[in-house]
């Protein structure tokens, strides 16, 4: 039998991989890639096209094994998919650390970069060459030899306690349930949760309902159970995850994980020249020194507390009429979610019938077709990884295929938690001049529809999926054919979030609410009555809000600035300071949010979690366009297209911002778009 990996065709064929498949066929591409860079090399002069053509050819193959294997680890993952990929992590990571390290490599492409003929270049290939250069060197390329055997015996360990960091995680999330027995116990629960959590006993051979720490349910009980004493179990087990805290107490913890991955980067940094990872971070990003980080988040700080304050005294005021004398962190969901019926009698519940995930999704297309141009085609004959993902091929007006995406947009078990777009192939041309058009995958993790009925979105779950398609459109819609530099790749990372962040604002608009909301029974769109309450209800609590995720930025940033080795263990220390100046809402000693803080220690954004707030900026000013000139607006729309989605990350995310926009970005739309700008 042949291995589905080696012999895909453009898409994979997922039902068919099997983790036996993985590591020989790791192992095989691997070992072709090293022969052909050894011939490669043999030449004597270098060009574009018998360099780095074949260069992005390999990565190309590489990545066709394992971004498959990848996805399949974070929303299928099994014991014997576990093991193998932890193995094949090792495997990939010594090839990318020797390829990185590989000083004749590194050579040849500067030879290419200082020739006569490298400004004749196009554009993307010279751009390639330029941040090929770059990693090159943060990947220890001039370091002495036992230097780079260290660097490179470090990444690898890395690796390994990134991947452990999440599977701890998700072993943590899955590895706890609240069970009740007790109807009375479910009082001011929604209809919908109360049935998933009945499907979730039933899936376990239980009586009675089961919950979850599976975000949808977790957020579910937080808000709407009047039972103070099951919020404060189910507070008290979300955020110990993972941690040396709580009902699972020792179980999967991350505590001597996080301080480990610390202490590396630090030691990794300090090899290659920088005084801390915060540093080494910024070598590829927008922002250029730590203080230009800092006094941003600060100045947001400062801009958001007093009115964070104003609101935390408004729901403690709120909790003394039930005789609570102490709001409490388990309280605070639940006492928002109140105050706001109270103040705009409407809760997120009342919204759900009117957006079906189907009209969502169909309505999210249409938006997409009245500002790009964009036509999405669904197709059944896909092979896919789970019955509920779906698979589309986009268009654009010359109905010229653009690339495809799948969704798996529902929450189960052995998938990891949260919503994310990652890409299974990128946009490039082949060697033979043929393009090859690019694959996303979006996943989110809503809750499930349940016998045969559709499942229905909150409007903060219609946000999401806005977001993420948005990153998804920067992935699919470019039209840069160098694959390094090709839709979100090459992109600074304080960049990435900019289009996910601008399209979330279709969500709140009347024109585009027609066309993604529709009765579940009637299909009659968002009435204006509930349209206004939700418009009204929007920058609810602002202050709060925009103060939860400075809290997460400043706490990431600094840790990675301020870490000390000699100063033994420092996250919790780290996160106490930053609270102190930050926080208005009050910490249970016990919290321990940061052993699951997967953006920082498992994913992409150490030393980069301020780029949400960062991208907003760039987001809120590019969405005021809109505003001026009509949010459907064709030309707005398609200039938008043209000088930021199909540019990829040749240009600096700067030059795209005013060539659409005409200016710098000015911090006042955030500010306005946030229900701060009158503070």
């Amino acid at each position: 039998m042949q291995n589905p990996l080696l012999t895909q065709d453009i898409l994979p064929a997922f039902s068919s991989i099997l983790p036996e498949h993985i590591e020989p066929a790791l192992k095989k591409i691997i070992h072709e890639n090293r022969e052909q860079i050894l011939a490669i090399l043999s030449q004597q002069d270098f060009t574009w096209d018998n360099l780095m053509q074949p260069l992005e050819d390999m990565n190309d193959r590489l990545s066709k094994v394992w971004s498959p294997v990848a996805h399949l680890h974070a929303v299928m993952q099994s014991e014997a998919l576990r093991e193998v990929y932890g193995i094949c992590q090792i495997i990939l990571t010594e090839y990318h650390t020797e390829l990185m390290q590989n000083e004749k490599l590194f050579q040849a492409i500067q030879s290419i970069a200082n020739s006569n003929t490298f400004q004749q270049l196009p554009a993307p290939q010279r751009k390639v060459i330029e941040n090929e250069l770059r990693d090159f060197k943060l990947a220890g390329v001039h370091l002495p030899p036992a230097d780079k055997v260290r660097f490179a015996d470090m990444q690898k360990q890395l690796n390994q306690l990134m991947t452990q960091f999440s599977d701890n995680v998700l072993d943590a999330t899955q590895g706890w349930f609240l069970h009740i027995t007790d109807a009375d116990a479910l009082f001011g629960l929604p209809e919908q949760t109360i049935k998933i959590a009945q499907q979730n006993a039933h899936d376990r051979n239980k009586t009675g309902w089961v919950f979850t720490l599976d975000y949808p349910c977790y957020s579910s009980v937080m808000k709407y159970l009047v039972s103070r004493e099951l919020r404060w179990l189910m507070y008290e087990a979300y955020v110990t995850r993972a941690s040396d805290q709580g009902p699972e107490a020792g179980h999967w913890d991350n505590t001597m994980i996080m301080e480990n991955i610390l202490q590396i980067r630090h030691a990794m940094a300090e090899l290659l020249g920088f005084k801390n990872f915060a540093e080494y971070s910024l070598a590829t990003k927008m922002a250029k020194k730590p203080e230009d980080v800092l006094n941003f988040l600060t100045h947001l700080v400062q801009k958001a507390k007093p009115a964070a304050e104003i609101e935390i005294q408004e729901l403690t005021a709120l909790a003394k009429k039930d005789g609570i004398e102490r709001l409490e962190a388990w309280d605070i969901p639940y006492y928002t979610e109140k105050l706001r019926q109270q103040h705009y009698a409407l809760s997120q519940e009342e919204l759900r019938p009117f957006f079906p995930a189907a009209k969502v999704i169909s309505g999210m297309f249409a938006v997409i077709q009245q500002l790009f141009g964009i036509t999405l085609v669904e197709r059944l004959d896909v092979n896919t990884w789970h019955p509920q993902v779906q698979f589309f091929e986009i268009y654009d007006e010359k109905n010229e295929l653009r690339g495809y995406f799948y969704t798996d947009l529902y929450a189960r078990p052995h998938k990891r938690d949260g919503a994310w777009m990652d890409d299974c192939a990128v946009r490039r041309m082949r060697a033979d001049g043929s393009i090859q058009q690019p694959i996303a995958f979006l996943t989110c993790n809503f809750e499930r529809p349940l016998d045969n009925h559709p499942a229905l979105l909150r409007h903060d779950d219609v946000i999401t999926l806005f977001h993420e398609f948005g990153h998804c459109l920067h992935h699919l819609l470019t039209q840069v054919d160098c694959a390094s530099v090709a839709g979100i790749n090459g992109v600074p990372w304080d960049a990435v979030e900019f289009p996910s962040q601008f399209l979330e604002h279709w969500c709140w608009e009347k024109e585009a609410l027609h066309l993604i909301s529709g009765h579940v029974d009637t299909g009659e769109p968002l009435p204006d009555l509930l349209f206004n309450k939700m418009l009204a209800a929007k920058n609810f609590q602002p202050g709060m809000h925009m103060l939860r995720q400075l809290e997460f930025a400043l706490f990431d940033f600094r840790l990675h600035l301020e870490y000390n080795p000699e100063n033994g263990e420092q996250v919790q220390t780290v996160l106490d300071n930053v609270r102190k100046e930050v926080c208005v809402i009050p910490v249970s000693t016990f919290n321990r949010f940061q052993h699951s803080f997967s953006h920082i220690f498992s994913g992409g954004y150490a030393a980069g979690y301020y780029s949400y707030e960062w991208a907003d900026v760039l987001a809120s000013d590019a969405f005021s366009k809109f505003e001026e000139h009509g949010i459907f607006d064709k030309k707005t729309g398609r200039d938008f297209l043209h000088h930021v989605l199909e540019q990829g990350g040749v240009k600096h995310p700067m030059d795209l911002f005013v060539a659409f926009r005409g200016r710098e970005p000015k911090i006042e739309a955030l500010l306005k778009h946030k229900g701060l700008h009158s503070l």
